[in-house]
């Protein structure tokens, strides 16, 4: 399945450029240039490629007016958003600004009124003309039927879970110490005690006895003086490894299968005509 992606631009040199910065950033091999001044930049037109008829009929507009209208087919295996980055970092056309002011000049947009032929690329009510065969017969549609073709596509992602864990804590625990120290202390007594039997004479002896004096004795005593130094044991260790491991995923996808049986009589059997994906994206990220 492919997608188309497209951008209007207002000259054929933009839309070069646009091609050529296209290709270097994604690798991206079908991108052709439809030219509204008719230069002959690709052979294919606005019906060979899956768009809606809205953006079929504002891009028909643009090329009618000199605009050059840039198709990438992106497999689905690629990268479409970032093409389309890539494709806004151009000077491409705002489509819907440029209706707008179309409109402001009388330009009317598609409407879908009943006589308008419907224009797919090469597909009539789910199947595709075969080469070279030709219808003697235009009409309008009276009844169409779709199967749309779906596939599932198979997505292996990854996501953390927890498998559990451990959880360490600290907390401080206050335990009574009881030691015991000698403590020393002085103490100073004072007494007055009499004196018999002791006599001094003489002047002299009055003289030693008859002076002033001071007596200071200090008394000293011992305090306990606590000290506490911390000494590291042992210590607990909590880490984390990892380590990496191949798991096989095994499931089933589904897709849509079709059977045609033409029982149109004096007609060939037709080929089936699977269209690309409808995700037609223009410069205003359409």
């Amino acid at each position: 399945m492919s997608r188309t992606v497209t951008a209007l631009y207002d000259t054929l040199a933009e839309a070069e450029a646009a091609r050529q910065r296209l290709c270097s950033a994604a690798d991206v091999e079908k991108v052709n240039i439809i030219d509204g001044r008719g230069s002959g930049r690709s052979d294919r037109g606005l019906h060979d490629y899956y768009m809606s008829e809205d953006d079929r009929h504002a891009y028909g507009e643009g090329l009618r007016r000199g605009g050059a209208l840039l198709c990438a087919e992106v497999d689905s295996g690629e990268d479409s958003d970032m093409i389309v980055r890539a494709l806004e970092e151009t000077p491409g056309v705002d489509l819907e600004e440029r209706q707008r002011g179309w409109a402001r000049d009388g330009w009317k947009p598609y409407s879908g009124e009943a006589g308008r032929r419907e224009e797919r690329p090469a597909i009539a009510q789910g199947f595709a003309r075969q080469p070279g065969a030709t219808s003697g017969t235009t009409g309008d549609t009276i009844e169409e039927e779709r199967i749309p073709i779906v596939e599932e596509e198979l997505r292996v992602g990854k996501r953390e879970v927890e498998r559990g864990g451990a959880r360490v804590r600290s907390y401080v625990r206050e335990t009574p110490v009881h030691e015991q120290v000698t403590l020393r202390e002085e103490h100073v007594i004072v007494e007055r005690q009499p004196v018999e039997g002791h006599t001094l004479r003489g002047a002299q002896a009055g003289d030693d006895l008859l002076q002033e004096r001071t007596i200071e004795m200090v008394a000293k005593a011992e305090e306990a003086v606590v000290e506490k130094v911390a000494n590291v044991r042992e210590e607990v260790v909590v880490k984390k490894t990892a380590e990496e491991r191949t798991e096989h995923v095994e499931d089933t996808v589904r897709r849509t299968e079709v059977d045609v049986d033409d029982d149109r009589s004096g007609q060939g059997r037709p080929a089936v005509g699977l269209g690309g994906s409808s995700d037609s994206r223009d410069r205003g990220a359409r």
